[in-house]
């Protein structure tokens, strides 16, 4: 039951003290400092509140227990913990998120593999999800990219839209060579079909940046 307000001596109202194990300004949450509070069951907490608002990778949930003044024997602990009874599962993670951002954002492998690579999920997790996307479906989805873009750039001289849609489509983090062989495709079914001289060795060997989106 939530605590009723007390009369201060002007008659004014003043609140309760928040109750031992609860950090001031962060709502019922334990404050790991408290010497009442056990480490683990305040992990415990941390983690569940923050997988239940949304899925968390284990490094994530061990920089916010670490950031909260957790223990580390005790993060350990409950992480392995959650990791084993499957509340934690970095590999379901990277799969989720791979079909996620690839069908809700458009985004390639390589961006795909630097955001989980950011999230702290494992090399060979990270490889074995985005490995799931096939080699026509990320085409596929570059092409729908630059069908909704194409028309924005009707009018521009050949060269520059190519470069454009490329870059539009090295910001998703598409290769250049998967970006331009894809732009090539769009601009001849819109009737230019015939770059010009040089434009096809501009884009072969480039290993283009991958943007954050």
């Amino acid at each position: 039951m939530p605590s009723k307000p007390c009369r201060s001596s002007d008659g004014g109202a003043s609140h309760a003290a928040p109750e031992a194990g609860v950090s001031r300004g962060r709502g019922d949450w334990p404050d790991p400092a408290d010497p009442p509070a056990d480490p683990e069951s305040v992990a415990r907490l941390i983690c569940l509140r923050l997988l239940t608002a949304a899925p968390r990778t284990r490094a994530q949930l061990a920089d916010a227990l670490k950031r909260r003044g957790v223990p580390a024997d005790a993060a350990q602990t409950v992480l392995g913990r959650f990791t084993e009874v499957g509340l934690i599962d970095d590999r379901m993670f990277a799969t989720s998120w791979v079909e996620s951002r690839h069908y809700g954002r458009g985004l390639g492998r390589r961006a795909l593999a630097a955001e989980l690579d950011q999230r702290g999920v494992a090399t060979d997790q990270i490889q074995a999800a985005v490995d799931a996307l096939s080699t026509e479906t990320e085409r596929a989805t570059a092409l729908a990219l630059v069908d909704r873009k194409i028309a924005s750039t009707a009018g521009q001289p050949y060269p520059a839209r190519v470069r454009r849609l490329v870059g539009l489509l090295a910001r998703k983090g598409y290769p250049a060579g998967l970006a331009y062989s894809v732009v090539r495709e769009a601009l001849g079914r819109s009737g230019q079909s015939d770059p010009p001289a040089g434009l096809d060795d501009e884009f072969t060997d480039l290993d283009d940046p991958v943007a954050d989106d």
